[in-house]
């Protein structure tokens, strides 16, 4: 029996995932829940273990493709003793279009006189609804997300009689949260398409039908005419010449542009879903408001989106280049077309492609990689790093950030753990340590002072009713990641020292589920796990502070006893808060900052209870 292997939803937010490696070939044997491959989203990655015993038969879905939920990615044959076939070659059927003209292939002689070209007329289909004697189901707009209530369509991949097989990518759509794609539910061909890109429509919409079954026939197109002039004005011609196809001129101009630096600075923050041509979507407008990017620097953008468009790693790539320093935006000069040549110029007309077709304009080519030098070696940001890296400037950028620090007397946290530890171990299975001491100072001081536990929506604040302790986690391939205690609030020393633990261990072998990196409203960070004193950690967005702690360090402090300042040798470290001057200002810091110090103080072998 062939059973399935589907895309895992890895999050009520997510709708995607990106194969990163498999870990299995075709043929190979798999027992249940042994791992066959690794996935990343833009929360976590992750590896996905086979739901059954038997043998991979069909891997559908390449290495750094990135595809909905629910898309079929593997098949697994359950009869042992089955050996995996090789791939059944897939016939592609192509309609063929009318061919325009008959390609010019041996010209005759040209005499030297001028030549004017004259308009070429071009049939072109309008899209018709399919007649078919089959099931029409109905496409809707999805629901991408709990607060999403609508989508925009940016681009149909498919046209009115194209045949879609089950999870083909029929349009793309945007929301002001993501940009993706959209599959067919079943194989057929497209019907009917109800709604126009750049339209905006509330989830359940219906924007397409699509029939599964009989035999679907396009109406007749209605004819369309438009002009497209060969050449924009006479050409002089004094000897005979080569003949020189005006596309291939086209393709050079836009292929090799000549690029200007030009310095950008705009006023205008009210982003239009369209400008001179270039369409905005919800989550690039959502991202330029945010970030004060404005309608001046959108326009002299090059996206590397479909058709140029500008997509979410465009804008955030851009912020993060764009600091605080006049902003500089490489923008294509496309030389003017000559108008007088020492020959004359004959178009051919091909019928597989029309010269007099709008020509698409090539996508701007990322710069490949360089192999480096002598002097260094140049190594490529995986995903994750370049994640990290977009959220960290976008953070600096969006946030005021502050950060004031704080000594700690840690002596009695650490003769605490120095005579629990061991059966703390044997109870609990893992090591004692002094992240949940911090953490649950840190989480009793935020109850103390709401006000820190907030996130800026627009020009709101929202105070968050629950306490959702993220802590950074260092990962195995020098990354990073924020997993979450959910309600830490209800939790005594040992329920937070056990979610620490969980979710770190689960981190580190790529356990993680999106929903575990979610909803955090307050993070520390231990700085001081390889020795470092103190730091100034950037704030996780949208949350508004972050806590550190240091290396414990024993220094000499003075210290009252019966009365008496004594000179002592005591267990110190420095921690800190880093704060969001927007919302938080200076006293409420200092004051929540001074809680947790008195939270870790008045910590003794009396009155800690694991």
């Amino acid at each position: 029996m062939i059973v399935e292997v589907v895309m895992p939803k890895m999050g009520e937010s997510l709708q995607e995932g990106t194969i990163i490696n498999w870990l299995k070939k075709e043929g190979d044997v798999v027992e249940r829940d042994e791992m066959i491959l690794e996935i990343s989203t833009d929360k976590v990655d992750t590896e996905v273990p086979s739901p059954v015993a038997g043998i991979l038969k069909k891997i559908h879905v390449p290495v750094e493709t990135t595809v909905l939920v629910g898309t079929l990615i593997a098949e697994i044959e359950t009869d042992v003793n089955a050996s995996a076939s090789a791939p059944v070659a897939q016939t592609t059927v192509v309609s063929e279009a009318p061919p325009v003209a008959q390609a010019v292939s041996n010209p005759p002689p040209i005499n030297p006189a001028p030549v004017t070209t004259a308009p070429v007329q071009e049939v072109v289909p309008i899209a018709a609804p399919v007649q078919s004697g089959g099931n029409l189901i109905d496409l809707v707009m999805p629901k991408m997300g709990e607060s999403l209530q609508e989508g925009t369509i940016v681009k149909w991949l498919k046209k009115v009689g194209d045949v879609v097989e089950r999870d083909e990518m029929v349009l793309e759509i945007s929301t002001d949260k993501v940009d993706t794609e959209v599959p067919s539910p079943v194989a057929g061909t497209l019907a009917e398409i109800l709604a126009q890109e750049e339209e905006t429509l509330l989830v359940g919409s219906v924007i397409a039908r699509i029939s599964t079954g009989g035999s679907a026939v396009a109406s007749a197109p209605a004819p369309a005419t438009t002009s497209a002039p060969v050449a924009p004005a006479p050409v002089q011609a004094t000897t005979p010449a080569a003949v020189a196809p005006v596309q291939t001129q086209v393709q050079t101009q836009v292929q090799a542009p000549a690029l200007q630096q030009t310095a950008v600075t705009g006023q205008t923050f009210n982003i239009p879903r369209e400008y001179n041509g270039k369409f905005f979507s919800p989550l690039v407008k959502e991202i330029a408001t945010q970030n004060k990017v404005s309608l001046e620097e959108l326009v002299a953008l090059s996206g590397y989106g479909n058709e140029g468009r500008i997509n979410k790693n465009d804008i955030l790539n851009y912020i993060a280049n764009r600091g605080n320093s006049p902003v500089v935006v490489s923008a294509p000069v496309i030389d003017s077309v000559p108008t007088s040549v020492s020959a004359p110029v004959v178009t051919p007309v091909q019928a597989s492609a029309p010269a007099v077709a709008p020509t698409p304009i090539a996508k701007p080519m990322a710069p490949a990689p360089s192999s480096g030098s002598d002097s260094y070696e140049v190594i490529p940001m995986d995903r994750m790093r370049q994640l990290i890296s977009a959220h960290m400037t976008m953070s600096k950028s969006t946030s005021a950030h502050v950060t004031s620090v704080a000594e700690v007397d840690f002596t009695n946290i650490v003769k605490i753990r120095d005579k629990n530890k061991a059966q703390f171990e044997k109870n609990e299975g893992f090591k004692l340590t002094y992240t949940p001491f911090f953490a649950k100072s840190v989480v009793d001081a935020v109850r103390q002072f709401p006000m820190v536990n907030v996130s800026v929506e627009g020009k709101n604040i929202h105070k968050h009713k629950r306490i959702n302790l993220a802590f950074a986690t260092a990962l195995p391939d020098n990354n990073l990641i924020v997993p979450v205690i959910k309600g830490s609030e209800s939790l005594n020393l040992t329920g937070i020292a056990r979610g620490v633990y969980d979710l770190s261990t689960r981190a580190r072998n790529k356990q993680l589920s999106p929903d575990d990196v979610q909803n955090g409203t307050v993070t520390i960070t231990n700085v001081g796990t390889f020795g470092t004193l103190f730091g100034t950690p950037i704030i996780n967005q949208p949350q508004t502070c972050i806590f550190g702690i240091g290396a414990i360090k024993k220094r000499p402090m003075a210290v009252e006893v019966n009365g008496e300042w004594l000179v002592a040798v005591r267990d110190v470290a420095f921690i800190s808060i880093t704060y969001d001057h927007r919302v938080i200002d200076g006293m409420l810091a200092g004051q929540t900052l001074a809680a947790v110090v008195k939270a870790l103080e008045s910590m003794t072998l009396e009155n800690v209870q694991f």
